[in-house]
């Protein structure tokens, strides 16, 4: 079990995780009678990669809707920034350094993969329609701020020379690249990831892994992410929370979680001779 002492602690890899950033303290959520998350408690802290697992319904994606304020729990508080956060409509938790991929694509279709991209800056971008359609000095410095940093999260992902074709023409596994660019762009302190390798095949699997932990490391970003892929979790990830029914069931490191034997039971297998 890593040193979760209040300042952190230090990964197997010499990585320095830090403090809490974020606290989900005694959630529950329900739609009418249905109860898809029950009193769950974790944190997530500083520079790590937090993944939250278990079997279809568990409650995973909208414990990642209370997360990004797209769902407001009836009872317990999202603390950030070790202050409680208020309600918060999605675009207010956008500013707060918070961004998201989805389990389903949601790209615009008929633009370029550059201007989806750039649609991750909308939360730094300040001039006014005015400012934008005349085309005056502030607007010109600041469309020319924001396309680097779009370029440069296009570089980062080598998807240069897609850089002008419409996302409607790209195969599966570079939509996912491109959608994980467009939050990228947004220079979020915490990056939430929705299932980023659902139906990627072996090769674009091993890329996005690579771009993960290249995020992780390079940028400093904390990630947390929903995925199945069980090699996949126990290789990237700092810490695991699994949920079963909507309960948590498991939290601690990849090989904790994979020695607790209600996570076997409930959700890796159980090996038979």
């Amino acid at each position: 079990m890593p040193d979760t002492q209040q300042d952190g602690y230090m990964t197997a890899d010499g990585r320095r995780i830090g403090p809490v950033v974020m606290e989900m303290r005694n959630i529950t959520l329900r739609f009418g009678g249905v109860v898809a998350i029950k009193d769950i408690s974790f944190d997530i802290r500083e520079g790590e990669i937090r993944a939250i697992i278990g079997p279809n319904g568990a409650g995973k994606s909208s414990m990642l809707n209370v997360i990004s304020g797209f769902y407001k729990p009836q009872e317990g508080e999202v603390i950030y920034k070790g202050a409680r956060r208020p309600p918060m409509k999605p675009y207010q938790v956008a500013r707060d350094g918070i961004a998201r991929t989805f389990q389903n694509i949601a790209l615009f279709e008929g633009m370029t993969v550059l201007d989806n991209v750039m649609t991750g800056r909308l939360n730094h971008m300040r001039s006014g329609l005015l400012g934008q359609a005349f085309w005056w000095a502030g607007a010109q410095k600041e469309e020319v701020a924001n396309r680097e940093v779009a370029e440069k999260v296009i570089d980062f992902l080598e998807i240069q020379n897609i850089r002008k074709t419409p996302v409607s023409r790209l195969p599966y596994g570079l939509k996912k690249r491109v959608e994980l660019a467009r939050a990228l762009a947004a220079e979020p302190k915490i990056l939430l990831l929705d299932e980023p390798m659902a139906g990627m095949n072996v090769e674009e699997k091993e890329d996005m892994c690579r771009f993960i932990l290249d995020v992780n490391d390079e940028f400093g970003t904390t990630i947390a992410l929903i995925e199945h892929d069980m090699g996949v979790v126990m290789d990237l990830s700092d810490r695991v929370v699994v949920m079963d029914y909507g309960k948590k069931i498991g939290d601690g490191t990849p090989d904790e979680v994979r020695a607790n034997q209600e996570v076997i039971d409930a959700y890796l297998g159980v090996a038979h001779d």
